[in-house]
């Protein structure tokens, strides 16, 4: 769902890390970490109560260059820096090696112990608490959203755009996945036609991670004037034959200093994973309500609609918003400007 597209003159500003490995979505700033954070706290404070926000925390900027120095991972940290060295002086070759050595990484306990606390004080189920190898499991997944800052697409993607490289900073967003009935993206301006007073959306059965996938088929579209919200028009009916559904699970999104500067539109080109396997289901749409009744299809594409405008009109500019319906409340999951 995200895009790319070259800038003329964009920067990066390298962050530092702040001290802590882990904030509360309270302690969020821009200098702690990205942009989909940053989102997540204002809609947090400022949306209505009828449109619910998941619980967030953030691993913060730096937490993975400073887990990387710590004693435990000295070898893995020689090993990378030698690599990277490498990539740098042209063997691209090499960036698969780099993400490898990241996943052999170690949990220092302190980064660990600070995350548990922030995870239990903002009542996020701590994976631990599970056994050790349910956090085993939201460590790899911690590793594998670290290690997406040396994807090939994400490396050419900044060569081509002049940005340094070495200047990307990966903070993490962490929210519990919710396991719902739809899920949907909004594009408050339509992107097929440019046209800022209309709504355009998709819609699909199970986790919205089938949407931003490689899989067959077409979602749910509609479209909406903003000024007559209650009458959406259904411009595709769906055919996607894969749904993706997920037991109880916390999802680490990338939350980078690159995903929605100006001119760089990065979203997309790192890695938000989901700490257990999805599972695929063949999907029915034909006794679904959002087919067969009408006055529940108008009634949701309408809310759905609706927390559009209303999240476009908090940011005053056109939103991308990635959401989920569950037992009829709609969850906005995350948010950023339309480019």
């Amino acid at each position: 769902m995200g895009s790319f597209s070259i800038p003329r003159g964009v920067t990066l500003k390298k962050k530092t890390f702040c001290g802590n490995y882990a904030a509360s979505v309270e302690e969020f700033t821009s200098e702690m970490v990205g942009a989909k954070s940053c989102n997540i706290k204002l809609l947090t404070a400022r949306a209505p109560s009828w449109i619910k926000i998941p619980v967030s925390l953030a691993l913060t900027f730096g937490s993975f260059e400073t887990a990387l120095q710590d004693t435990l991972n000295k070898d893995i940290a020689n090993k990378i820096h030698s690599l990277c060295q490498l990539v740098q002086h042209g063997d691209h070759s090499k960036l698969s090696a780099i993400q490898e050595a990241i996943l052999k990484m170690h949990a220092p306990p302190y980064m660990t112990n600070e995350l548990k606390h922030k995870m239990i004080s903002s009542r996020l189920p701590w994976p631990g608490d599970e056994g050790e190898k349910r956090w085993s499991c939201a460590w790899l997944a911690i590793k594998k959203v670290w290690a997406s800052k040396w994807n090939e697409r994400a490396f050419l993607s900044c060569q081509k755009a002049k940005l340094n490289h070495e200047s990307i900073c990966m903070a993490i967003s962490i929210q519990e996945v919710i396991c719902g009935d739809y899920a949907f993206v909004i594009h408050t301006k339509n992107p097929l036609s440019g046209d800022t007073t209309e709504i355009y959306a998709e819609i699909v059965k199970g986790l919205g991670e089938s949407l931003a996938g490689a899989y067959p088929g077409r979602a749910l579209t509609f479209i909406v004037k903003k000024t007559n919200i209650k009458s959406p028009i259904v411009t595709n009916y769906p055919s996607k034959l894969t749904g993706l559904y997920s037991k109880k699970s916390i999802i680490f999104r990338s939350d980078s200093n690159a995903e929605d500067l100006e001119g760089f539109s990065g979203a997309g080109i790192f890695d938000s994973v989901i700490m257990d396997k999805v599972e695929k289901v063949v999907l029915d749409y034909s006794r679904d309500p959002i087919i067969v009744d009408k006055s529940f299809q108008t009634s949701l594409l309408s809310r759905i609609a609706e927390a559009g405008k209303i999240i476009e009109d908090l940011y005053g500019c056109p939103q991308d918003i990635e959401g989920v319906v569950k037992d009829g409340t709609i969850f906005v999951v995350q948010a950023r400007p339309q480019f």
